[in-house]
């Protein structure tokens, strides 16, 4: 696998956003960005009410309608919008469609769901609030150890491993419109006219203000990601031991250039935290590669601690969150307990780790002793994501 002793290396953090097959830096292995895959803009509905105007009765009027469709922005696991992969993949996807989409979290059922309206006509009128749902999915650029040919490598930025979807929209925007308006197909305002069941009885007579039948559907919320992420890394949390395939050699995950490094709690519910390594250390500084696969020259594995056996992971109540911290756990087939590891060129024992099932990289927030290890959706762009993985 190559991992040896580390020779100085360029540490100047990217600073613009790389596209494929840009160059990268050493500095830049403990980070990633977001390359959109797919797009899909549909326009949605998301408040609804029939109106009917009678003759003597046009005019100024304020309809309160029901909620549709809920559509919540939302990145990856979070069901939300946390840290900065996520805002630069919504902005991505913005100006990849030319849409101005939201980038930060937000939800239509936080919108007002009244609606006025000046009736210059009597007729059946759907009063409608709209938005284009933009959903998709996208995949990461990682700076990682690329064969040039000839027995010679260099450090690009390459597609990696992990992938999510994403949910956003545009702008709301209201009116009112009747069955005979002719309105452009696949528009938000075409949808609302759909809405009003055109060729039903209560639009061509209908009584007083009752609205259609379409009206008193339940509205359909589309995105509890939140609770679905809950559940889902729930059911992730580690219950077996696993059979771990550990390679012989020992690591310790250092700072490069520095005295501190990885090393695994003493106590329970503490994390991993940057330690300087004496004596008295007790191999809880000490790391194995177990269960090690390799594809397109990214390395996965699961880290084993020599000093408490256990193998480093996110704890799954705060695996959605950013900057959650590591720790470890009983070693299970669990993804939370998986990273990828992106390396420097051969000579160079320099490494970035990713975390598997929430797709964050790993760093610290600052360069101290006892300072936790943690997960930011980005990484950090100072370079403080990459480490030294040193054989003991």
């Amino acid at each position: 696998m190559g991992f040896a002793a580390s020779p100085a290396a360029a540490a100047s953090a990217t600073t613009t956003a790389p596209r494929l097959g840009d160059t990268c830096t050493a500095a830049d292995l403990g980070t990633r960005h977001p390359i959109i895959k797919t797009t899909e803009v549909t326009p949605t509905i998301t408040h609804f009410k029939g109106w009917y105007v009678t003759q003597g009765s046009t005019g100024s009027h304020t309809v309160t309608t029901s909620t549709q469709t809920t559509i919540s922005v939302s990145v990856g696991l979070n069901g939300t919008v946390q840290g900065n992969f996520a805002v630069e993949a919504l902005g991505s996807v913005g100006a990849s469609l030319g849409l101005n989409v939201q980038v930060n979290y937000s939800s239509t059922s936080s919108e007002s769901n009244s609606v006025s309206w000046n009736f210059f006509e009597p007729g059946y009128y759907g009063l409608y609030k709209g938005t284009k749902k933009v959903t998709g999915t996208y995949g990461s650029l990682n700076c990682n150890r690329t064969d040039l040919g000839g027995g010679t490598y260099g450090l690009k930025w390459t597609a990696g491993p992990d992938t999510g979807s994403y949910t956003t929209y545009t702008a709301l925007e209201e009116g009112a419109v009747r069955c005979e308006d002719k309105v452009p197909a696949n528009s938000i305002m075409r949808k609302a006219q759909d809405l009003l069941d055109c060729g039903s009885a209560t639009a061509k007579h209908p009584a007083g203000s009752t609205p259609s039948a379409k009206d008193d559907k339940p509205a359909a919320d589309e995105t509890v990601l939140a609770e679905k992420s809950a559940k889902t890394t729930a059911s992730q949390t580690p219950s077996t031991l696993a059979a771990l395939s550990c390679q012989p050699a020992v690591y310790r995950i250092d700072v490069p250039g520095k005295t501190l490094n990885w090393s695994a709690p003493l106590l329970a519910n503490d994390g991993i935290r940057l330690r300087e390594s004496t004596f008295f250390s007790a191999h809880l500084d000490n790391w194995r590669l177990c269960n090690v696969t390799e594809t397109n020259g990214v390395i996965e594995a699961s880290l084993w601690n020599w000093g408490n056996g256990g193998c480093a992971t996110i704890p799954a109540n705060i695996a959605n969150q950013e900057q959650a911290y590591l720790t470890t756990a009983n070693c299970a087939e669990d993804d939370l307990q998986r990273f990828y590891i992106y390396r420097d060129v051969p000579g160079s024992s320099k490494i970035g780790l990713q975390n598997k099932y929430t797709g964050s990289m790993i760093a610290y927030d600052r360069y101290a002793d006892g300072e936790l290890i943690r997960q930011y959706s980005s990484g950090r762009q100072d370079g403080t994501g990459t480490f030294t993985l040193t054989a003991v």
